[in-house]
């Protein structure tokens, strides 16, 4: 398996090595190895060479089976830099159209929402990664004037719509058979009424599943309110953004918020990254929380085809979040970078 490595910046640096030693953990245990490659990066490869990456750095990553990114921002360079340049060719150039983030609660890590004692929080958002709000088209005019405008074309496709929403339902097939799929047809009125039908198009497909749409203002609440009730949401671009960092509040913090960027085709790498930004504010300190970052390489390992690898991860992190002495203090505990990283190891070591 070899698995590009990036880690990026701030935290980045910290929490991607920390979860590189539990994968060769789990891995050893299987009598795997793991290659890694480590590439330089980002921001700070920005500040010297003009550049988020090498011009051909693109075709550099097509060889591996994975990249694992730990976090990409810095205050000095600015994010549409930052992203653009390094982030978003990746997931574009690859058609990394599905970003999955799984969101559930842990044993003995209490919910930031008030749920009875016999509900637990578990469902995952699966977001459409690569059009939609998050588009090129459109752009400025009239720079530095009283006239200035900025036009910024949202771009939705059939193709773009069916694919995500099939996979949203085939993951509903293998859960609780449930979709809910993010909407604002009320107010939007080309995009939204057009992914309500191409959405409600798939759902024919599949009579097993139970289907509705929300719109995402009440769908935001009911997340709030009601979050036990979820299982799989399909969402787009921005819409699958914002509920996914909602999602890690209600069950603890973004520390342990994972994704994975999912390839249309096994021919190019698919990505692995936490859903956490690079923190500059606690960059340097040892106290980040590397659980993200640790459950987004399990998700890794089970894509590349080592699922009790990725088991013996999540039961680590599972007892690592049960005591507050091996969580950090985003999850109200004690503990610094490494001591929950020696908590999950010894874990996975002890593990039958």
């Amino acid at each position: 398996m070899r698995i590009a490595a990036l880690p990026g910046d701030g935290i980045g640096q910290e929490v991607l090595p920390t979860a590189i030693q539990v994968l060769d953990a789990a891995a050893a245990r299987e009598s795997l190895t793991l290659s890694w490659t480590w590439f330089d990066w980002g921001c700070d490869y920005f500040k010297s060479n003009g550049r988020m990456m090498p011009e051909n750095g693109l075709e550099i990553l097509r060889d591996f089976d994975a990249i694992f990114l730990g976090a990409i921002g810095d205050p000095d360079v600015p994010d549409d830099v930052s992203l653009w340049n390094l982030l978003m060719p990746i997931r574009r150039d690859f058609d990394l159209f599905v970003n999955l983030r799984p969101v559930r609660s842990f044993d003995g890590l209490p919910s930031r929402v008030q749920l009875s004692s016999d509900r637990t929080i578990d469902f995952v958002i699966v977001r459409e990664n690569t059009e939609g709000e998050y588009s090129e088209s459109g752009g400025r005019s009239f720079r530095g004037t009283t006239r200035e405008i900025a036009i910024q074309n949202d771009i939705f496709s059939r193709v773009g719509i069916e694919r995500i929403t099939r996979f949203a339902f085939e993951q509903a097939r293998q859960r609780n058979g449930q979709v809910v799929s993010a909407t604002k047809s009320n107010g939007i009125i080309h995009s939204m009424p057009f992914w309500d039908e191409v959405v409600a198009e798939v759902a024919r497909d599949y009579p097993d599943v139970q289907s509705s749409k929300r719109l995402i203002d009440a769908l935001a609440a009911d997340l709030v309110l009601y979050p036990e009730s979820f299982d799989v949401i399909v969402a787009s671009n921005l819409y699958g953004d914002i509920l996914s960092d909602l999602g890690a509040a209600i069950v603890g913090s973004l520390g342990i918020a994972p994704s994975a960027n999912l390839a249309a085709s096994r021919d190019v790498p698919s990505m692995f990254e936490p859903v956490h930004g690079s923190a500059p504010d606690i960059a340097g300190e040892g106290i980040a929380n590397p659980i993200a970052a640790i459950w987004s390489g399990a998700l890794m390992l089970e894509h590349l085809g080592s699922p009790r690898s990725a088991e013996r991860i999540m039961h680590a992190i599972e007892e690592t979040l049960r005591d507050p002495a091996t969580r950090t203090a985003d999850l109200d505990g004690t503990a610094d970078t490494a001591g929950v990283r020696n908590a999950v190891l010894g874990f996975i070591a002890s593990a039958h």
